[in-house]
């Protein structure tokens, strides 16, 4: 999908960077985007990209018709506020897609003001190398066109979905926003298993990595459930099943992710409250 917006990106720091290099590597060219960060290095990177970029919002030329805040959520507030006179080129108050975890909607209208235009989304760490998951919400005021925008702003640094009660972003935080953690954890450990059993370090770290990259490619393209392709790879009585016998076990993997789900929807309740 085609990004047609002048869009101005309030944060250059990791996620940032990832979005600006997603959008350039779409044909979005660079004079369309605008970045503002307080530090010198994070303009100085941006500006390595083509991008103009600032210290502040107020030192931006132009109409823009999408702000994306990229900043740690302590700053939203902030941020907002020096975004209010930025105006489209028909003079409208720009979109504003935020991407800072725990912030409402409702945090984000009450400094943009009811009625206004705004989007939360969360997106997850892959999305640094175009292979990200980002949910997004949106506040009444925004336009269908306006969420083909974002779409197609979010798309550049890989897939996206909708869901329309925001109260649901908090099984999306921990499922997806937390999951990569979730991922490395299973990765580390699988590597601590190999070492225990007579690996060396470096091979078990190798085999651990490209496993669970392998599955999980493996998985995104096969059009059958997870749990068929865990059954296709068990041989009755064979190694993998004597495996699964233990991590299906009552306290074992299924019941152990979803306390920790459960723990981390718990915990993004009480941030956005």
């Amino acid at each position: 999908m085609a990004i047609d917006a002048r869009v101005l990106l309030i944060g250059f720091g990791n996620m940032g960077r990832a979005l600006a290099r997603g959008w350039l590597g779409r044909d979005v060219p660079a004079d369309a985007l605008a970045a503002v960060d307080p530090a010198e290095r994070a303009r100085a990177e941006a500006r390595a990209l083509g991008i103009d970029a600032a210290a502040s919002p107020r030192d931006i030329a132009g109409p823009v018709d999408v702000v994306v805040v990229a900043v740690k959520p302590a700053e939203v507030p902030a941020a907002l506020a020096e975004c209010a006179g930025l105006r489209t080129a028909a003079g409208e108050p720009p979109l504003v897609l935020s991407i800072a975890a725990g912030k409402t909607l409702r945090s984000l209208l009450a400094v943009l003001g009811e009625g206004r235009a705004a989007v939360r989304a969360m997106p997850n760490t892959p999305a640094a190398i175009g292979m990200g998951m980002t949910v997004l919400v949106a506040s009444p005021a925004v336009t269908p066109a306006q969420r083909s925008v974002c779409t197609a702003l979010l798309e550049a640094v890989g897939e996206v979905a909708w869901v329309e009660d925001e109260r649901l972003m908090d099984a999306v935080t921990a499922v997806s926003g937390s999951g990569p953690a979730y991922v490395f954890l299973l990765i580390e450990s699988l590597e601590q298993a190999g070492v225990a059993a007579g690996l060396e370090p470096a091979l078990a770290r190798r085999l651990a990595t490209a496993t669970v990259a392998g599955a999980g490619a493996y998985a995104a393209a096969a059009d059958v459930p997870a749990a068929e392709l865990r059954r296709q790879v068990t041989s009755p009585q064979g190694t993998t099943a004597a495996a699964l016998e233990v991590l299906l076990g009552a306290d074992g993997l299924p019941a152990l992710l979803a306390r920790a789900v459960e723990a981390a929807a718990r915990r993004s309740r009480e941030l956005g409250n």
